[in-house]
């Protein structure tokens, strides 16, 4: 499973976002959440970051649902934070 998930510099990239608030959001999450997370649940933020920035700022922002329910315990961590 490891070799699925991509190193955190790559997921760098991969978090910054055309949205500002996105940016900050998922970069306090990889700075100080990510590394504890079971490698499952780092899967998971893999999964998310491949959605359109307008979908992401619905579930994180508006609480509104993804349709794939898989991906709720990863937004829910995100949200935590703040």
């Amino acid at each position: 499973m490891e070799s699925k998930i991509p190193s955190v510099a790559k997921l760098q990239w991969q978090c910054r976002r055309g949205l500002l608030e996105l940016d900050l959001i998922f970069k306090e999450f990889l700075d100080n959440c990510y590394s504890s997370l079971k490698d499952n649940d780092k899967l998971l933020f893999i999964e998310l970051l491949k959605h359109s920035d307008q979908d992401l700022q619905s579930w994180i922002f508006s609480k509104a649902s993804p349709a794939n329910k898989n991906l709720l315990p990863i937004i829910k961590k995100i949200n935590n934070i703040n």
